[in-house]
């Protein structure tokens, strides 16, 4: 059996992640945000404070990406890390008044960007295929940590 890729979820979802992730970087230069700091950003708008690890866990990314990714944001004004006051060895990542002020700029342009990758489908079709997507995402995290280590 031939694996086809418009009948391979993961062959289709990749495309369409690139697709968004072009259009996305495109609008975000303007603002001098990359994806992978708006991606970092849209968790720290949520929950401010955050270990490095919690945000490894949450982005579901390695651990040298997610430590250049800071790096850079902390370069460009956009984090600060201060000592976990529990945990010596620990730092939370917070974000800064100038991150603060990219959160409604940036978010309407993702907007934008959702917006019109979906603008063929009616709500109905948005909410089930957010909703499949969800499903499939927490699916993945779940069998992902029950791999065995190589």
């Amino acid at each position: 059996m031939a694996l086809r890729r418009r009948q391979s979820a993961g062959y289709l979802a990749n495309h369409m992640a690139r697709l968004f992730a072009i259009q996305l970087a495109k609008r975000l230069q303007r603002l001098g945000l990359a994806p992978a700091q708006f991606a970092v950003l849209l968790v720290l708008w949520e929950n401010d404070a955050l270990t490095q690890k919690e945000l490894v866990e949450l982005l579901d990314l390695e651990q040298a990406t997610v430590v250049n990714t800071l790096n850079r944001m902390e370069r460009d004004g956009l984090i600060v890390r201060k000592r976990h006051p529990r945990d010596g060895r620990s730092q939370i990542i917070c974000i800064t008044p100038k991150a603060r002020g990219l959160e409604a700029p940036a978010t309407r342009l993702a907007i934008a960007v959702n917006a019109q990758a979906l603008a063929g489908l009616t709500d109905a079709a948005r909410e089930t295929l957010l909703d499949l997507m969800r499903r499939v995402v927490e699916k993945q995290r779940a069998g992902r940590k029950r791999l065995p280590r190589m």
